[in-house]
């Protein structure tokens, strides 16, 4: 066998034993985030809606994430949520080997076994209370609020009555004596131009 045989050799065969050991790295990662083979029992694959899913120590948003699982995943699935709508799964990356998951966001095979309910962790209390400084306080509560302008109606205008005494206004000439006087003038005034017409 010549030279350029045996070196084509020893490189397929590094070549073989390279996909190999890739091959065996992503069992090795997902063992080391805590997905497990297909258990036995009840199981839970990810993920229904997402890439991945948080793993959390307690049923709800208000435990802090510790971990997540990615599509393809699956857990041993140990018990349920009083409400169903959180799984408790065994998670190894966690010191005491169990975590939770959102149940709709994973697949439940329960292959004819019930999950069993699980009472939920207390939560983690906070390191420190919040208080309020009271004299920070002490400046709002002097602040009185602002009054918004009121509506006032306008008082409604009285109306204006006319009364007459006997078909006369008060303080002038009666109406018919105006006419009177009108007609007399106009009455003068043809007599005038008939007159000065006859000249």
């Amino acid at each position: 066998m010549n030279a350029r045989g045996k070196a084509g050799r020893l490189a397929l065969a590094a070549l073989v034993v390279t996909a190999l050991t890739l091959m065996g790295a992503p069992a090795a990662i997902a063992q080391d985030s805590g997905a497990t083979a297909t258990p036995a029992g009840p199981y839970i694959e990810c993920c229904m809606n997402s890439d991945f899913i948080n793993v959390r120590p307690g049923p709800g948003v208000e435990y802090e994430a510790v971990g997540v699982l990615v599509t393809g995943q699956t857990a041993e699935a140990l018990g349920r949520s009083i409400g169903g709508d959180w799984i408790q799964i065994r998670y190894s990356p966690v010191a005491a080997g169990l975590a939770w998951v959102y149940a709709p966001f994973v697949r439940l095979f329960t292959l004819g076994a019930v999950l069993r309910i699980i009472e939920p962790p207390p939560t983690a209390t906070p390191r420190v209370t919040p208080t309020i400084d009271p004299t920070f306080a002490a400046q709002f509560s002097s602040v009185l609020p602002t009054r918004l302008p009121t509506f006032t109606p306008a008082t409604p205008p009285t109306p204006v009555s006319l009364t007459t005494n006997g078909g006369a206004a008060s303080g002038g000439f009666p109406p018919a004596l105006v006419l009177i006087a009108l007609a007399g003038v106009g009455l003068f005034g043809a007599l005038a131009s008939n007159f000065v017409g006859r000249r």
